[in-house]
């Protein structure tokens, strides 16, 4: 007895051209939302986002699959970890330099700089690369949690018949 699922991806020219033609304009508004937030509305949340969002359409673009491959789970798992880190760094520098977490005041004592480069690098180098890792990986994650082979109700329709079902019936 073979069992039959509908798949959950459908090839379609339409979304394919789409995509291609969208995702590096919203890649390219991603990364603007990400470097110019501190003078702008944006930042490293709203740009990690979107960039996020560009992975996600093609990965409904061309197949969960495909792009899990090439993107791989070391790889998001490198992004959402070295955000981490450079977040706690930058923190952890400030501490060094003699005032609280994340106080960016002591960035223009010690080194005469604008504090605002502090939080520039927080933004650009931690939270974008945290978001964008996260999400792309939370949705990686729950799009495994799809077998064709169990009847779940968001793909497998629990037919055991043997009978061929077509678009006519």
């Amino acid at each position: 007895m073979a069992d039959s699922y509908d798949d959950t991806y459908t090839e379609s020219q339409v979304i394919m051209t789409a995509v291609k033609i969208i995702a590096p304009f919203t890649l390219t508004y991603g990364l603007f939302m990400t470097f110019h937030g501190g003078d702008a509305p944006g930042g490293g949340f709203q740009g990690g986002t979107i960039v996020g969002v560009t992975v996600l359409m093609l990965a409904f673009a061309f197949g969960i699959e495909p792009t899990r491959q090439w993107l791989r789970n070391s790889l998001l798992v490198g992004l959402v970890t070295g955000g981490v880190v450079i977040f706690g760094a930058i923190g952890l520098a400030m501490v060094a330099l003699g005032g609280e977490f994340l106080e960016f005041y002591q960035l223009k004592e010690t080194f005469h700089v604008k504090p605002k480069w502090g939080l520039e690098a927080v933004e650009i180098l931690g939270i974008a690369l945290i978001v964008s890792g996260t999400m792309v990986g939370l949705f990686f994650s729950m799009a495994a949690g799809f077998e064709p082979e169990r009847p779940s109700g968001t793909g497998g329709t629990g037919r055991s018949d043997d009978r061929e079902v077509s678009d006519d019936d």
